[in-house]
């Protein structure tokens, strides 16, 4: 087995719900692919460093037991969840998005919650999650809950980019994974005036043009299933907004895929309204690709 095949998945702990969640998550994600997981907790650099003054040495030296508690518990989490899983644990000094960056390095996953506290404080809302997603060099999952209902069902969002075809090959993967059913949602909107002075097409056949949208489905698909003959795929092509299309179908989905840097149906996934409304407003798990 080659030193990269053998990197464990990366999560980030902090203590909240959300931060838990993504650590059951990411155990049971870690047996399936036969990896260990490393749980990591970010302080602040002068929280492991010894002070001269009593006072601020002792407010240290419990913030970092509280780190290490929280290391302690996510470790306890993992294991109470999926058994099997081989676990580290580490308190690392450093920012939220520079530390987990670092530590995505030849990574497989980095898994992180979603409306986290500590220090991963609002990041969701912030910008450590729009850093990590798209500069990490390897897959993104955001979570915000642990799921109680298994659908058996992964959803990818589906356009004619290569980001499309790296969000694909993760997807099917992980349907071949959890002998899940892979659902590709490819979403398109009626043609429509940009700025002043402009107009719709004078003609304009919407039959035509789901049958064309169809046909982007279709190709990018195409070679996939023959990889992974086990994976039964449902294509839906959706006349209307993405964000409502992709939330529809997240409802009974175990993970959400997004290709990162997507243009037409789903552009500016990552940084723009759709991939913000995903990791804020999914059902379930969203995992982003690059």
């Amino acid at each position: 087995m080659s030193e990269r095949a053998q990197r464990p998945i990366i999560v980030g702990a902090d203590g909240s719900g959300p931060g838990y969640a993504a650590v059951e998550w990411a155990a049971q994600e870690a047996v399936r692919r036969d990896r260990r997981l490393r749980i990591v907790s970010v302080l602040s650099p002068w929280l492991l460093e010894p002070l001269p003054e009593p006072n601020a040495d002792r407010m240290r030296r419990e913030l970092r037991d509280n780190g290490q508690e929280v290391l302690r518990q996510a470790a306890a989490r993992a294991a109470a969840g999926e058994p099997r899983v081989r676990t580290e644990t580490e308190l690392v000094p450093g920012g939220p998005a520079q530390t987990l960056l670092k530590e995505a390095e030849g990574a497989p996953m980095l898994v992180v919650g979603g409306r986290g506290l500590g220090e991963f404080g609002g990041l969701l809302l912030g910008s450590a999650t729009n850093q990590v997603a798209l500069y990490a060099r390897c897959p993104v999952v955001v979570v915000r809950r642990t799921e109680e209902t298994a659908h058996g069902e992964v959803v990818v969002a589906v356009d004619d980019t290569p980001s499309a075809q790296a969000a694909l090959g993760f997807a099917f993967e992980e349907a071949a994974l959890r002998s899940a059913r892979l659902r590709a949602v490819h979403a398109w909107r009626d043609p429509a005036s940009l700025g002043w002075g402009e107009m719709q097409p004078p003609v304009y056949d919407p039959e035509l043009v789901a049958g064309e949208e169809s046909r982007v489905l279709s190709e990018a698909l195409a070679g996939w299933p023959a990889r992974y003959p086990d994976v039964e795929v449902v294509e839906e092509v959706v006349r209307g907004g993405t964000v409502r299309a992709l939330a529809g179908a997240s409802a009974r989905a175990d993970l959400l895929v997004l290709g990162s840097r997507g243009r037409g149906g789903f552009a500016g996934l990552l940084l723009g309204s759709v991939g913000q409304a995903m990791l804020h407003h999914a059902h379930c798990p969203v995992a982003v690709v690059r």
